[in-house]
């Protein structure tokens, strides 16, 4: 276990939050409930069928979770008309909200963080990420201010001196398939602030590249040299950089010779990738052959903490979402 996500949990479980796990047909789903709750890490609710969840949960403590299930709960008629009075403008009829709210959890979730009975939802071990962030987009939108929803990996690489003590923020890793370079802008400052939150600590953010300040020329670099200028004329008072490679990014010694005047070169804890394939195989190689932690992909940008999860997560890694999700309710 990190002291990384030890130091998260503690912060949980000073002000606990209502987390909503609506994938109750997931084994690993109930087991971090249950471990959550036995940890007070935050209150939990389970949506689902209560002969499935004895079922798929058999052996495990629950008694503490609030489980809804939609056929029967007092809440369910209430739920399904704040829907459609939410989305009837953009063509929702009654019978589609019904629909909606009896069949598909993530929306029966999402609309108790809407209507202030919960604050948070962990989603995405048995579903597509689509499923999670498409219900959080229509129904809890996005945070003013903010421009763009984007997802992240936070990253716990064992035994690493770079970053800050192996900890690194991945972004876009999960959501964003191919920014503009106004878009990779607004993902650098989201993951900056994000860093400075649940990190605590300065963020130094490195947008990648396969060049390093000029040393390549091609279109997807001047992608990447705009989206810097971008960034830095935001004045968001995070220091930020572009373009640099990985190894010019976090290595000092590499940083000296290929970007000598950056203050970033070297020194980045939040790495910025120029696209969604790169973001989703860097995480991949770092969590696989470095064994690090890999917990995400968590949104920024919505008003609300909807988080999503790799379908190959465990049980802890859903734990330590949890743990985070409730540190991001916190700091709504």
């Amino acid at each position: 276990m990190s002291n990384f996500i030890e130091k998260i949990k503690e912060r949980a479980k000073r002000d606990k939050k209502t987390i909503v796990l609506p994938e109750s047909m997931d084994r690993r789903v109930l087991e971090a409930g249950a471990q959550a709750l036995k940890e007070e890490l935050a209150n939990i609710i389970i949506i689902g069928n209560y002969d499935e969840i004895d079922k798929v949960g058999e052996g495990l403590d629950l008694s503490k979770a609030i489980i809804i299930e939609p056929e029967s709960s007092p809440l369910t008629d209430g739920l399904i008309n704040d829907l459609y009075e939410l989305r009837k403008e953009k063509g929702m009829t009654l019978e589609d909200a019904k629909k909606l709210i009896m069949e598909d959890y993530m929306y029966f979730a999402c609309m108790l963080v809407k209507t202030g009975k919960a604050d948070g939802v962990v989603s995405g071990a048995c579903h597509s990420s689509a499923n999670t962030l498409r219900p959080a987009l229509q129904i809890i939108k996005t945070k003013p201010g903010t421009k763009l929803v984007s997802a992240f990996f936070l990253m716990i690489v064992p035994d690493c001196e770079y970053g800050e003590d192996g900890t690194f923020i991945f972004a876009d890793s999960g959501l964003v398939q191919n920014p503009n370079p106004e878009e990779l802008a607004a993902i650098s400052i989201s993951s900056a602030e994000t860093f400075k939150q649940l990190v605590e600590k300065e963020p130094v953010v490195a947008i990648l590249s396969h060049s390093t300040k000029g040393s390549a020329s091609h279109a997807d670099v001047d992608k990447v040299v705009e989206a810097t200028k971008i960034a830095k004329e935001m004045n968001s008072g995070f220091q930020i950089d572009g373009e640099l490679q990985l190894d010019a990014a976090i290595i000092p010694e590499v940083a000296k010779s290929k970007a000598p005047d950056s203050k970033v070169a070297g020194h980045a804890n939040v790495l910025i990738f120029p696209d969604l394939d790169a973001g989703n195989i860097g995480y991949k190689l770092v969590e696989r052959l470095a064994k690090a932690k890999a917990y995400g992909p968590i949104t920024q940008g919505i008003a609300a903490p909807i988080n999503d999860l790799s379908r190959g997560c465990s049980s802890q890694d859903i734990v330590g979402v949890v743990a985070i999700t409730c540190v991001q309710a916190q700091n709504k």
